[in-house]
């Protein structure tokens, strides 16, 4: 996100952000009798088609192009579920005015990096191999994402939560390593670094946001 810098969920964000949402690929894994695991399986199939209409069209606006990506991140990622677990313990020591600005800050700055991103995308693809069921409402969707660039392929793996007809992203994991975790992280590092509070990591938030209009 803004802490060091970085993209929100890590280094490797730009690129697989955009396979994973406008993926050209599908690959069913073994046929599955669990209703969670194949629904789960099927909503990241279902995301990639959302986002191949609605944020890689030519013919719209930043501005449109950016509120296109804003409703489909609040459906399909539990947002506000992430942004909390990333704050950590610092989310129940804030007050109710700073938890209302950091949920704001944390949607708006997912919006203003990523969103015009999806104008420029160079051809990624993500192959849906298989979903593992991890307990009640809860499911890892395995799949490969293939680079444009003959790089080795990655292992990336969806962490999908909730009940068979409603799902959400809650985490998304690289290699093995968990995009959210590695952003909790950096923010509490940089909140220990600043004096402990809050006050700073909005302040960066906001210049963050500033910066990518």
């Amino acid at each position: 996100m803004m802490v060091r810098r970085r993209d929100f969920l890590g280094p490797w964000l730009p690129a697989l952000f955009i396979a994973a949402l406008v993926a050209a690929g599908w690959q069913p894994g073994p046929a599955r009798a669990d209703e969670f695991s194949d629904g789960a399986k099927k909503f990241i199939e279902i995301l990639t088609t959302d986002a191949i209409s609605m944020l890689t069209v030519e013919n719209i606006s930043k501005t449109e192009r950016a509120d296109r990506f804003r409703r489909l991140m609040n459906k399909n990622f539990a947002i506000k579920g992430i942004a909390k677990f990333v704050l950590g313990r610092h989310w129940r020591k804030a007050s109710e005015a700073e938890k209302k600005e950091y949920l704001l800050l944390f949607e708006d700055l997912l919006v203003v990096t990523y969103a015009d991103r999806f104008a420029k995308y160079s051809g990624e693809k993500l192959l849906v191999n298989e979903s593992e069921v991890r307990g009640k409402g809860d499911a890892l969707v395995h799949t490969i994402m293939i680079r444009v660039d003959g790089a080795k392929p990655l292992k990336v793996a969806w962490r999908v939560r909730g009940k068979a007809g409603n799902y959400k992203i809650v985490d998304i994991m690289v290699e093995g390593i968990s995009m959210v975790v590695t952003q909790k992280s950096e923010f509490a590092s940089f909140i220990r670094k600043n004096g402990g509070s809050l006050g700073p990591l909005l302040m960066e938030l906001r210049k963050r946001i500033q910066a990518n209009i």
